[in-house]
Parts: structure tokens; sequence; C-alpha cells
């Protein structure tokens, strides 16, 4: 009898995004009863719950410093061979600072083409993108002076300090030996860092206000009241954790990015479903619009207790997968790069937690098939527009796979492990087996 593989190792230990959440939830309640910590400290000013934009930003911070310390003291990440750093080099400044400037040179240019991409996009000096370009802006020339030293301290415990961005300076410098591939390496990375990274801010301080001033007290008997605070409650420690592992991506911590996404379908995928092109294609109810005449989830369940109580436990279920699946990365999450293999939390399960968490809640919490106006032509196209969008997801889902099984041994293992023990995976992977097998058999004879 043919013994099972064994589950592949994960990159990222579970504890790092748990103490991560304890930290956001340590500074949430400090926010919450900012009154009472002010008056215990003698701290001047307002005595009310800390729920302004700059709090959710200083969220970043509770949440980050746990998972920092947890990797390099408990993990000791800062000592794998994958983070291309050899800590016993004695390497002195003259050897690597050419080097280090070529880098500088490369790390300051690309800078500067993101903060020209802001400037002409006009969609982020407006709305909720406008928060997230002040808070760039404010660390923008902090982070300018401290990369010098960053850089050329680094460089001296590089196995390699001739990475991507050193390419990209030696371009820019007229140096030789750069090549082309390593220069798109570069710009894929951070291309992906910019883009998402803004995003990210410019949606932390809406749920982060919600959650540190909701009265949890006086909603703890009403589901659906009880169901909205808890499912933006996780939706914040998506946010967080989230924007945590945009930002860290660092080499000491393991967390740097290994590669970006280099086909374009995956971008394709993953940009139709964030803004601006979200707003243009999914945003809007005559392209993929799915709530044409459709009611909120508790509408229809308004005269059954029982089933309020129990869709919104399902809700809350379906977003807390969510959630979990962002927090298992620890400080790696981020889309369309390789940082990394995840196989545990809800990784164990399926290849994509997120994706399908997400999805199922739309469909459960949208009902796109019951509509207020009786109209069969808009629960057709209610469910057809849903349906395209969970398709998209799906073949979002398969650029990722098919960008990780060209990156990582180990990846492949997990892929394999999974679709033969994944609770998930596996009858999704037997039932689509059997299918295509059904359709080869249909096939006419040569």
């Amino acid at each position: 009898m043919t013994r099972p593989a064994a589950h592949p190792e994960s990159d990222v230990s579970a504890a790092v995004g748990i103490v991560g959440v304890f930290g956001l939830f340590g500074w949430i309640a400090i926010c919450r009863n900012w009154a009472s910590v002010a008056d215990a400290l003698a701290i001047p000013g307002p005595r009310a719950p800390l729920s302004g934009p700059y709090a959710a930003v200083a969220a970043l911070l509770f949440a980050a410093l746990p998972m920092i310390v947890w990797s390099l003291a408990v993990d000791k990440v800062h000592r794998r061979p994958s983070t291309g750093i050899d800590w016993s080099l004695r390497r002195p400044l003259r050897q690597t600072l050419g080097d280090s400037i070529t880098k500088l040179a490369g790390y300051w240019a690309t800078w500067a083409g993101i903060a020209a991409f802001y400037c002409l996009g006009r969609w982020y000096w407006d709305g909720q993108f406008l928060f997230a370009m002040h808070v760039i802006a404010t660390f923008a020339v902090p982070m300018l002076i401290l990369s010098a030293p960053y850089v050329l301290w680094l460089d001296r415990k590089l196995v390699e300090p001739r990475d991507a961005a050193w390419h990209f300076g030696a371009f820019l410098t007229g140096q030789a030996g750069w090549t082309s591939p390593k220069i798109v390496a570069h710009w894929r990375a951070w291309a992906i860092k910019g883009f998402f990274s803004a995003f990210m801010i410019s949606i932390l301080p809406p749920g982060f206000a919600q959650v540190v001033n909701a009265d949890f007290a006086a909603i703890v008997a009403d589901p659906v009241r009880l169901a909205q605070i808890l499912i933006e409650t996780l939706f914040l420690i998506d946010v967080q954790i989230g924007t945590v592992g945009y930002l860290l991506t660092f080499r000491p911590l393991d967390a740097h990015i290994r590669s970006g996404n280099p086909l374009l379908a995956g971008w394709l995928a993953a940009l139709v479903c964030y803004p601006p092109l979200v707003w243009g294609i999914m945003g809007r109810p005559d392209v993929l619009g799915y709530q044409a005449a459709t009611a909120d989830w508790s509408q229809w369940l308004a005269g059954s207790a029982p089933l309020l109580w129990g869709w919104a436990a399902l809700l809350v279920f379906l977003t807390g997968v969510y959630a979990w699946a962002t927090f298992a990365f620890g400080l790696r999450f981020s889309n369309l790069t390789y940082r990394g293999v995840i196989t545990n939390g809800p990784y164990r399960f399926t290849r994509h937690p997120a994706y399908l968490s997400k999805n199922l809640f739309w469909w459960f919490s949208t009902l796109p098939f019951l509509v207020t106006n009786g109209s069969l032509v808009d629960v057709a196209r209610n469910t057809a527009m849903l349906s395209v969008i969970s398709a998209i997801y799906f073949w979002r889902a398969k650029t990722e796979e098919a960008h990780l099984l060209g990156e990582d041994v180990k990846y492949r293992a997990y892929h394999a492990w999974m679709s033969q023990n994944g609770a998930i995976t596996r009858p999704l992977t037997a039932w689509t087996t059997r299918w295509r097998g059904r359709g080869m058999a249909l096939q006419p004879a040569e």
C-alpha cells in the first residue's frame, strides 16, 4: 500500500499571523477606550475613541511589530538561505560601495517612476485614494533617506549584491553587466508594490473607524447588525495584515518579492478586480453588475429568526475564512507575487481559500436569483453576471498557480499533495478528472 506523500512544510508558521492579529486587537482596544487610557496616563487632548484615519495607519505598526519579533526571534527567518543573506560575511564597505550606489540609483529612479504614475492617475487625487497619497507623501522622504544606510549595510551581507535593482541602476548609469530580464523582474515587483500599496492604504480608515466606534452591547441580540460589525471586523483584519505584507518586503524578514507574476493573463485577471478597472467593469450595473433589483439577505429572511441567525453565522464564517487566508501569510501577503509557499491554515483544505470564501459570500449575501420586481430577466442577468465574476476569480487562481508552479519545487509538491489530500481540492480534482475523461471518451477515434 502506497503511503501518501508528506504534507509540505509552510514557509510561514501559523503563529506569525496570529500574533499580528493580537497586536491589531490590542491597538483597537486602546483606541476604543482612549478616554480611560488618556485619563490614566494624564495625556492631554480629547477624551473620545481614536477612530481617525491616522489611528488606522498606526494600527499597521501594532500589527507588524509582533509579527516581526516572532519571525526573527522564534522562527529565525533571517537565517534562511532563501533570504540570500550570509551573516558571516564581513565585506569592507569599500568593496560593495560601488554596487550599493548603483542599486540606490535604481531604487530612487523606480520610486520616481511610481510617483509619476501616481501624479498621472487622476483617480489617486480624489475620494478614497487622496488619503493614501498624503500618507505616501509623508513617508517618502524618510524612506528615501533610510534607504541609503539600509542598502549600504545589507549589500555587505548579501551573497549576490547585484540583484534586480542593481541591474536597473547599472542600465541607468551606463555600466556593463545589466540584463533585460532582471530589469523587467525589478519593475514587475515594484509595479505590484506601488499599485496595491496605495489601494490598501486607501481602504484602511473606513473599516477601522466603524470597528472602533461600534457599540457591540447594543447589537448583540440583533443577528443582522451583529453580523455586519463582525464581518467589518474580519475585513479589517484582512486589510491591516494585507497592507503590512505589501509594505514589509524586506530580505532580512525573508519577505522579499522573489518574483512577480510574468503572465499577462495573471495581471489582467487580478487588476480587473481592483480600482480603477473594477469601477468601470464590476462596479457598473450595465457591465458586470449583479445586484439589479436585489435586496439584502436579511430582507428575504426577515420572517424567521433561526434563519437569520443561521445565515448570519454562515456569512461571518465565510468572511472569517477570507481573513484567515490573509493573515496566514504573516508578513508575506500580496497579489501577483511569489514570496514563499503557504501550506498551512486554510491552505491545507483548498489552494484558494480566499477566492472560494469571497465568492461564496457574494452568492449567499446577494442571492442574485431573488429580485424585488419579479423580473425573470433580472434574475437571469444577475445570476449570469455573478457567475462571470466567479469565473474571473477561477481564471485568476489558475494564473497564480501557473506562476508558482514554475517557481518553486515546494509549490509543485504542495499542488500535488492538495490534489490527493485537500479536503476541498481533492473532490474537485476528482470531479474534474472524471469530467475530462468523459470528454475524451466522446472524441472520435483517429
